[in-house]
């Protein structure tokens, strides 16, 4: 889990319990500032859901592209496998005539 999700998790926590302080003793001011901090940590939070998925991201991306590594050297191993059996032929046959 990313820091500032947490971080903007306890933001929002604070945030809401200072404005629920606010409503039940009808300071205005305390209210404000509650809301104010609870709309800071939900974008706290919402940047590391960002960072995360771009994280994420980039970690598929890097197992796409070693999977695709092994493919290629598959293929080029099966490529010379069949490029020594051609020759092998060519050679038979050409012994062979």
């Amino acid at each position: 889990m990313d820091r500032d999700k947490i971080k903007g998790k306890m933001e929002d926590i604070k945030g809401r319990m200072k404005r629920q302080a606010g409503e039940w003793t009808g300071d205005k001011k305390l209210q404000n500032e509650g809301t104010g901090e609870q709309i800071k940590g939900k974008a706290e939070n919402a940047w590391g859901n960002v960072k995360e998925g771009a994280r994420n991201m980039a970690h598929d991306a890097r197992q796409g592209a070693d999977r695709m590594k092994e493919e290629m050297k598959r293929d080029n191993t099966k490529r010379d496998d069949r490029d020594r059996n051609m020759d092998k032929d060519i050679n038979r046959k050409r012994d062979a005539a």
